[in-house]
């Protein structure tokens, strides 16, 4: 009798041994893609910290956060390799929306006011720039910036030559070659480049304040899936808490978590975040979400993404890559939103509803 027992007890414990992993496989799990820069370092303090995984385990889900330098983190969405991913409201439109990607933007997390810059050396002004070499990463907010500095100063764009450079390279791209006299870039790269002799800065964001937007973006899709809503929930929910963590008694060691994401100082990351205007409350992010200013930014951004071809070759009107927004009003066609600003998450934190 004993032995019988043994040996169906052996059985059960293989059983389980051969179903939980089968189990653990199952879990609806989502993956998050991330780049260096100050509003997005939170994601990989998110996860370092354990925050993301208590939020995702409250919601039976797993997250998983995952780095990549910035055009490939956009060219991974685009093709679903991840399901959401944080980039500027201008990628948002002419990457995954241009290329027939349905995408929800789910947190506005900052706007940039003063990070992204224009700069120079050897005295040179931003009317010179017209016919120079320019550093930048090409169809980014960078060439976004560039350009709206010229149109605002009355000067022709369209004799700049651009050098496309990777995020990870631009910076020693730029202070080892003498030569090249101007580099648009994102801080910390634009902290980096300032401290060099000669460099001055010619034009920034906080010269276009909130027309640069900082978003995690996910597609509409993964939204619509059964578990879509509790990765939704789970990575507010999380989101918040740092930010909470941002602005508490305990600051300063949620920061130098999340500088340790850039390879940066606690000091340095500071600086960042003052050139940074974050919606710390989920109350501050629906306002900006919800209120006229970004209807008219993102006017501006498709309108400046059609004239540079940045929609698609194919795209005959900024109307065919629509917008909408989270009253429901739409710019373009109604029957061709691509990007969706979606406030529904935030306003769940702001109620406490997560």
């Amino acid at each position: 009798m004993d032995r019988l027992l043994i040996m169906s007890l052996g059985r059960l414990l293989i059983f389980i041994a051969v179903l939980a992993p089968a189990t653990f496989a199952e879990k609806p799990s989502f993956t998050v893609g991330w780049s260096v820069y100050v509003g997005w370092n939170p994601y990989y303090y998110m996860q370092k910290s354990g925050i993301l995984k208590k939020w995702a385990d409250k919601y039976g889900i797993a997250i998983k956060v995952q780095r990549f330098d910035y055009a490939p983190s956009l060219d991974a969405f685009v093709a679903k390799n991840i399901d959401a991913c944080a980039m500027t409201n201008m990628e948002a439109l002419d990457m995954p929306a241009a290329a027939g990607v349905d995408t929800s933007a789910i947190i506005v997390g900052d706007y940039s006011n003063g990070n992204d810059a224009v700069m120079t050396r050897g005295g040179l002004t931003l009317a010179q720039i017209p016919g120079k070499q320019v550093l930048i990463v090409e169809k980014t907010v960078s060439q976004y910036l560039i350009e709206r500095g010229m149109a605002m100063n009355g000067l022709d764009s369209k004799k700049v030559k651009y050098l496309n450079t990777s995020d990870s390279d631009i910076a020693s791209a730029f202070l080892t070659n003498p030569s090249k006299q101007v580099v648009v870039t994102w801080k910390p790269m634009v902290s980096q480049i300032a401290k060099a002799k000669d460099v001055k800065v010619v034009f920034n964001s906080s010269q276009i304040p909130g027309e640069i937007l900082d978003l995690l973006v996910v597609r509409t899709e993964v939204l619509k899936r059964p578990d879509g809503e509790k990765f939704a929930k789970a990575i507010a929910g999380a989101w918040y808490e740092v930010m909470g963590q941002m602005t508490g008694p305990a600051a300063d060691k949620a920061l130098t978590s999340m500088a340790e994401g850039s390879q940066d100082t606690l000091a340095s990351y500071k600086e960042q975040l003052a050139t940074t205007h974050m919606f710390y409350t989920p109350k501050s992010a629906v306002e900006q979400t919800t209120g006229a200013d970004v209807k008219k930014t993102m006017d501006l951004v498709r309108k400046f993404c059609f004239s540079h071809g940045l929609l698609g070759e194919k795209t005959a009107s900024a109307d065919d890559v629509a917008i909408q927004f989270p009253d429901g009003s739409v710019l373009g066609k109604a029957d061709r939103v691509r990007l969706r600003f979606n406030a529904a998450y935030m306003q769940m934190a702001a109620q406490g509803k997560l």
